[in-house]
């Protein structure tokens, strides 16, 4: 990059930093749901499984934003998108917020659930096509660090939703604080990320924008591409292991361990911080030695992190730290698989909303079918035992690591 203009270099600076902004208010989001958790659970009076439903509307709405986000970045492009994205995200968060505090409902809370997930899913596409853009750039791995800036979000989050439990602050005020800030914060951040052509136009060649059948023939090409299948496995078994904390490690820490509501906040709380340090470190430990080896490396910390979390405190009567323990490599083993396999799917631009979509709609499937089957089986045979679907899922997420190599040197 040492030929690139001074100006031009502030400007994929400014760009960078942008959609870290947006990863990290996406993760904010996330957070400040999975954190309260434990609190909607107990104003609304709900079972494990009917809280696995509640969560089923988040993901089924994720797979519909995650299905129209290709179509809505042909028509408004990223800038726009995930304003609009954004403040649904925003939106969903007060009305769940509503529906535990105000009226304890599940049709409501499965609302702004449905509102919520399609945001999420929806901008989950365009920040990873937008940063794998920057990524190309600027000629540097990056996606794992702007992952890393989602995990701080969700750092940040579980911190805030820690101390709104440990105070008594009701869901609804909490949720309706972040919500403003997110507004607030895609506002500022969006006004760096370039105003380009939409996304499959071709409106910069001068040539007509393709029409909506071409496009939709073209997103359904790219799934007879057996690599990118076996990019989704990678993205299935590390996206059900990273969902599967987000959605259950603070009700597993609590039911399954004797923990406090605060406490099993707090226990997210680790797992996210070591997903963030992951993704931090993850750069250039990938560049120095390949997809491939770190993926697999990962696969087995992810394993003996989950073997820790749910044995650990039985086979050493009261050593939660074992738990712990657990959480850290849980943490870590998860970090890299949805950022690796998201940038593993974009290493060819020719396609890249579609690919990244098809991608994160196998991963996204973890997300829908997670919830109401760890729900069920935690309701029936407890919820440390639930989590033993996920080693299986880790076991296959290494064993097709290989398909994420790199393609060319960058």
């Amino acid at each position: 990059m040492t030929d690139t203009p001074t100006r031009a270099r502030r400007e994929l600076t400014s760009w960078r930093n942008a959609v870290f902004a947006i990863f990290f208010l996406s993760g904010l989001s996330m957070a400040t749901w999975v954190s309260r958790i434990p609190a909607v659970r107990d104003d609304a009076g709900l079972a494990l499984d009917v809280v696995g439903i509640v969560i089923l509307g988040m993901s089924a709405g994720s797979v519909l934003g995650l299905i129209a986000a290709p179509w809505l970045l042909a028509r408004v492009g990223a800038h726009r998108g995930m304003v609009l994205c954004l403040i649904l995200v925003a939106c969903g968060l007060v009305v769940v917020g509503v529906g535990s505090t105000v009226f304890g409902s599940v049709a409501v809370l499965i609302v702004g659930m449905a509102a919520f997930g399609f945001g999420n899913g929806a901008v989950d596409v365009m920040m990873n096509v937008e940063g794998a853009a920057a990524e190309r750039e600027i000629g540097k791995t990056l996606m794992p660090l702007m992952h890393a800036f989602f995990s701080l979000g969700t750092v940040t989050g579980a911190a805030v939703g820690a101390g709104a439990s440990a105070a008594g602050i009701p869901v609804l005020w909490h949720a309706s604080a972040i919500a403003v800030l997110i507004v607030a914060g895609i506002v500022v951040a969006v006004r760096f990320v370039p105003l380009r052509a939409a996304v499959g136009d071709e409106v910069d060649a001068g040539s007509p924008r393709k029409p909506w059948r071409r496009r939709f023939v073209d997103g359904l090409r790219v799934w007879g591409d057996v690599r990118l299948l076996l990019i989704g496995v990678v993205m299935l078994g590390m996206a059900f292991a990273e969902g599967s904390a987000n959605d259950w490690i603070a009700l597993a820490a609590v039911d399954g361990h004797g923990l406090s509501n605060t406490e099993g906040a707090v226990m997210f709380g680790v797992f996210v911080t070591a997903m963030t340090v992951g993704r931090v470190a993850g750069g250039p430990v990938i560049d120095r030695f390949g997809r491939v080896r770190i993926l697999q490396i990962s696969a087995v910390l992810g394993i003996i992190g989950l073997s820790l979390f749910i044995w650990g405190p039985s086979l050493v009567p009261g050593a939660v730290w074992l738990a712990v323990v657990g959480i850290v490599l849980w943490g870590l083993g998860a970090s890299l698989g949805f950022p690796v396999g998201m940038s593993a799917a974009a290493d060819d631009p020719k396609d890249s909303a579609a690919r990244v979509s098809a991608v994160a709609i196998i991963g996204y499937f973890a997300f829908l079918a997670g919830p109401p089957l760890l729900g069920f089986l935690g309701e029936h045979f407890g919820i440390l035992n639930a989590l033993l679907v996920i080693l299986g899922l880790m076991v296959l997420a290494g064993l097709a690591a290989p398909a994420t190599r790199e393609r060319a040197a960058r």
